[in-house]
């Protein structure tokens, strides 16, 4: 099947659009469109106030909607993007614009299916909320109302489509294509007899050009693809990186490798810096040898750097640092989900636990948009440290020689003040105002305040594992016992440069 969009089917979540921001009347709510200064918190990141304002915005996509394939439209918090040039302030005092949105792998609670890889691109309707008085559910969402347009599949050169079975075969590097950028290293692929691309889609970055980029679990690779969904080129990550078994790849993510990503813990995190020439990946934890073998000594994971700038040359690592990942109370690792480029050297990184709806535990313990700082880290790229060989963090005690990242806390995705206001909350009853457990996307929008130059919309959106009671996966219906719907949150943030 050719990488096309399909269908222009539309529908709208939520209800009724607002023709203005909501305001609650009461006499302790607030009505004027700028958030409770209560509800601030700020932290400082070499000596900078980053601002968390507070949540305005919640919106979901039912559980059992189909998207114009008729399959269930499920996952899509494993990436949004805001596509450029579509956001925009409303005489209405609403705010809109067009997420690219990008599920995972489909469904696969009984295992990887056949899943073409794909894109939906989503309309939405900001009506922030500043208020203090706690909304109902339904109220709630029409703070940010969802409209579904249409979807894109990706293939490879060929016009194959691509897969989400896992990859328990390598199809071996090639060459000889008209333009050497378009060489692929080894590839994972289902098996030998079925040679399609295998592809468990994680990050997206969007080119001015319409191309763009996408990470996977798998590779972990990162592939570019033109507007229709076409596969261009795959970076490949250094050998440090790669799974490798008895010292050849082995792309699976059943089960650990001997060395580089751990099983299903791939290339979580995809951002371009503002130029569009740097893309930095993040690895979800550590590798195998840098203690990713297990939760406790998991931390010490990667961020890589690629030189983008010139279409003609083939990308080239740049740069590579260690980002000390969060760990729980247990002392378990925090696994990465997401980064986004905030300026020069500062990035925004999703981590989380997998508990909330949609897990059998209820109770969350982190969810947090949470900001890094490279400047004083050390770059490790083109080091000794790319070979697997030479582990970063020997059991998870990082090597001395090496600086890490600076990391702190910042958002909170689970406030029980703020998620009350929009009618939600964390743990029980497991019912449908429970929070999501996987949250794995950003996307930031800039407020246009000129009171607050620095103010900018954080969106963010679950990935619902596709759970649903009236499900569709390639065609066939499924019962999960679960209806999971497709959370969305926005927060107002300040993001100073200095």
């Amino acid at each position: 099947m050719l990488g096309i969009t399909v269908g222009a089917f539309v529908a709208t979540f939520a209800g009724v659009a607002f023709a203005r921001p909501l305001i609650v009347s009461s006499t302790n709510a607030s009505s004027s469109a700028e958030p409770d200064p209560s509800f601030a918190t700020s932290v400082k990141l070499n000596g900078v106030t980053f601002v968390n304002k507070g949540l305005v915005g919640f919106g979901l996509i039912p559980s059992d909607f189909k998207e114009s394939t008729g399959d269930t439209l499920g996952g899509i918090g494993s990436a949004i993007a805001l596509k450029k040039g579509t956001f925009q302030q409303n005489a209405d005092g609403t705010f809109s614009g067009t997420f690219i949105t990008q599920p995972d792998r489909g469904f696969n609670v009984d295992g990887t299916v056949n899943y073409q890889a794909r894109q939906h691109v989503i309309d939405f309707v900001l009506s922030p909320y500043y208020g203090d008085v706690d909304l109902s559910f339904a109220d709630a969402q029409k703070t940010l109302q969802l409209t579904y347009k249409s979807t894109l599949l990706y293939t490879e050169r060929n016009d194959v489509q691509t897969s989400g079975l896992d990859p328990l075969a390598v199809r071996a590097a090639q060459s000889g294509f008209p333009n050497i950028l378009a060489a692929d290293p080894e590839m994972p692929i289902p098996s030998k007899s079925f040679s399609h691309l295998s592809i468990d889609a994680e990050g997206l970055a969007l080119n001015d050009d319409g191309t763009f980029w996408t990470s996977d679990e798998y590779g972990p690779y990162i592939y570019l693809f033109d507007s229709e969904g076409h596969l261009l080129q795959t970076i490949q990550p250094p050998e440090a990186v790669l799974p490798e078994v008895k010292g050849k790849i082995n792309f699976t993510a059943d089960s650990d490798p001997d060395t580089g990503r751990a099983g299903n813990q791939g290339l979580e995190g995809l951002t371009l810096d503002d130029a569009g020439t740097t893309l930095y990946a993040l690895l979800q934890t550590a590798t195998i040898q840098d203690g990713g073998d297990d939760k406790s000594t998991s931390r010490f994971t990667r961020l890589l750097a690629f030189d983008v700038s010139n279409p003609s040359v083939r990308p080239s690592l740049v740069g590579e640092w260690v980002v000390p990942l969060p760990q729980n109370k247990k002392g378990n690792t925090l696994g990465s989900s997401e980064l986004h480029f905030v300026h020069e050297n500062v990035f925004l990184v999703l981590a989380r636990d997998g508990h909330g709806h949609g897990d059998d535990d209820t109770d969350s313990s982190y969810k947090q948009a949470d900001l890094i700082d490279i400047s004083d880290a050390t770059n490790i790229a083109g080091s000794k440290f790319d070979s697997p060989k030479n582990p970063i963090a020997k059991k998870g005690k990082l090597d001395k020689s090496i600086t890490a990242a600076t990391y702190v806390g910042f958002v909170d995705f689970i406030d029980d003040t703020q998620l009350a206001r929009f009618g939600l909350h964390n743990d029980d009853p497991a019912d449908q105002t429970l929070i999501d457990a996987k949250w794995e996307s950003l996307a930031l929008a800039p407020v246009g305040d000129p009171a607050n130059p620095d103010d900018f919309f954080l969106f963010t959106a679950a990935d619902n594992d596709f759970i649903s009671t009236h499900g569709v996966s390639l065609g066939q219906p499924f019962n999960a016992g679960l209806d999971n719907d497709n959370q969305f949150l926005v927060f107002r943030v300040t993001l100073p440069t200095k």
